[in-house]
């Protein structure tokens, strides 16, 4: 018999795993400034634009193609087993990473490579845990479990922005730090108090299949991180012929992939889930809701640090932490929705939570779109709010509807195929959101900015080389927090001019001011596609059709072994 409690300890647990996993996917955005000051590294000179993004990326991409296969790992030998591992695996390299003591690019490269190693503990820990909780929840619960769960990762990808901003300044070691003892407290509860519940299904390792993907899903994530660097003349790296080459390659090993796992008797990945329409439209839906949810990070925080604080008093090196405790009404509107829309879509299907929530989420990003680049704040909270009340109200439903509509021995791979579909647009929206901004700024940034400096008596040739450099280099100044002028501008210049005129061009009005028409039609464009995206993922929700679970299997007790076949 189950111990009648035993579900509240794994719903604890795994909601702790997941909080910590994807805090430490934002973590990094609003404490990068200090985290490059300490290493005594320049993020913004040429050659370390790669380390800058990858130190960014780095984690999202290797969850992102880890999860499946570790989804996979834990149908076969135990969905609790790997989620263990994972919080053991999290906290070591958390540690490694809060002992740090490399500088320069050695420093920087450290830091990469223990985050993405950190990040395969980060996906053992995602691929399993709504597994875990679908097995140890009844069916008319799970909605409410998997919502608690599901905001509190969404919630903590907005939270890290904020500890992050906390911790950078005071010491930026404690950014890594701030995970050691939430990992090792997680770490040994999992081992003591969790226990497999649900079905395993023992089979071979499908090796090529987990090679083809792996190497496929790299290469076409890899081309979209490349891609947003300048190349050559061109302000991004689309025409780059190694990016063309990662991202087409990678599209050709992921067909590969897809033949083999219609061939091997044992595949990773089931595509036969996908006959499933819940599942498929419930994956659909969140791939389009990942993709604006996550360029909405960044494009918020470039708004804030580099336009609106400046203009409302802020210094450019306090930007970062404000702009993640400005940002929190998003938080606030997914602690509010996410648990009450899971409990609701128990009693009456995700359908009806998940198209709302698409549509009152797209609503928002209007709202955001028809708001002045120097907005009143109230406004853009209350827009905020909006998106998370919206983007809460989609997430639970829709995570508890994928989860139902899976047989009980493929929940493991299902889950990670869900949060690969997530995680991938984590990515996929980086590189999006960052293309069209950049497309809608670079028709107007580099007359805007030598026009403006020539103006201010800054010679001709130095305004023309400063507005010769790639958008990106703008966009990645206001994204750490950086005087851009400041930090752009040859100082030779500043020094030449009178000191009340470089006081004014390095103040917190001059940049701000004059960036505010380009990065206004950049907004225009960016948003315009998250509205697209949202309405999108609202039509693919209603298509999921009405109320679904799959058939459970009627056993005496836990059980270990799995139905002879897949549903």
């Amino acid at each position: 018999m189950r111990n009648p409690r035993y579900k509240w300890i794994a719903l604890s647990n795994t909601t702790l795993g997941v909080l910590i996993a994807t805090i430490n996917s934002s973590i990094l955005l609003i404490a990068l400034p200090d985290i490059f000051r300490g290493v005594r590294i320049d993020p913004l000179a040429p050659g370390n634009t790669s380390l800058l993004l990858w130190l960014i990326m780095g984690y999202l991409v290797v969850t992102a193609v880890l999860v499946v296969s570790f989804g996979r790992l834990g149908d076969m030998y135990g969905r609790v087993r790997m989620y263990n591992a994972g919080f053991a695996v999290f906290t070591v390299f958390s540690i490694l990473l809060s002992v740090t003591w490399l500088h320069g690019t050695a420093g920087a490269l450290w830091l990469i490579i223990m985050r993405i190693l950190q990040g395969v503990g980060g996906a053992l820990l995602m691929a399993n845990s709504t597994a875990i909780i679908t097995d140890a929840f009844p069916v008319e619960q799970r909605g409410l479990a998997l919502g608690l769960n599901q905001v509190a990762g969404i919630a903590g990808s907005f939270l890290g922005l904020v500890l992050g901003g906390l911790l950078g300044p005071v010491e930026w070691h404690t950014v890594f730090l701030v995970s050691v003892p939430i990992g090792v407290f997680g770490t040994i509860w999992a081992y003591w108090k969790l226990h497999d519940t649900g079905i395993r299904n023992p089979a071979k390792l499908d090796w090529w299949g987990n090679l083809t993907f792996a190497v496929g899903l790299i290469a076409v994530l890899v081309g979209i991180t490349y891609g947003i660097q300048p190349y050559g003349g061109h302000t991004m790296g689309w025409t780059n012929p190694w990016v063309l080459a990662a991202l087409f390659g990678g599209l050709v090993v992921l067909g590969i992939f897809c033949f083999i796992e219609t061939k091997v008797p044992d595949p990773m990945f089931r595509l036969r889930l996908f006959r499933i329409r819940a599942f498929t439209a419930g994956n659909l839906a969140s791939l389009l809701a990942s993709l604006g949810r996550g360029g909405l990070q960044f494009i918020l925080i470039i708004w804030l640090q580099g336009i609106w604080l400046p203009r409302h008093g802020y210094s450019f090196e306090s930007t970062p932490l404000w702009a993640g405790i400005y940002m929190l009404p998003v938080t606030v509107g997914f602690l509010v929705a996410g648990p009450l829309s899971g409990w609701l879509s128990d009693r009456f299907g995700a359908r009806p939570f998940a198209t709302g929530g698409m549509i009152i989420a797209a609503l928002s990003f209007l709202w955001l779109l028809a708001l002045p680049v120097n907005f009143a704040y109230w406004q853009f909270a209350l827009a905020l709010l909006l998106n998370g009340l919206g983007m809460g109200l989609f997430a639970s439903p829709n995570r508890a509807g994928i989860m139902n509509s899976l047989p009980p021995h493929r929940r493991g791979v299902g889950a990670g195929i869900s949060t690969t579909f997530q995680n991938s647009a984590m990515v996929l929206s980086i590189g999006i959101f960052f293309s069209l901004m950049i497309t809608g700024i670079a028709r107007s940034l580099p007359q805007t900015l030598s026009g403006g400096l020539v103006a201010q008596g800054v010679p001709a040739s130095s305004a023309a080389a400063l507005a010769a450099l790639p958008p990106v280099s703008v966009l990645f100044a206001s994204l750490l927090g950086y005087n851009p002028l400041q930090t752009l501008l040859d100082p030779g210049v500043l020094h030449q001019l009178p000191p009340a005129r470089a006081g004014f061009l390095t103040g917190r009005e001059f940049f701000p001011d004059l960036i505010s028409g380009p990065f206004a039609t950049g907004l225009t464009v960016a948003f315009g596609f998250a509205i697209a995206a949202c309405l999108v993922a609202a039509i693919a929700s209603w298509l999921r059709g009405g109320k679904y679970v799959a058939e459970e299997p009627v056993r005496a007790d836990s059980g270990t072994e799995a139905p002879s076949a897949a549903r």
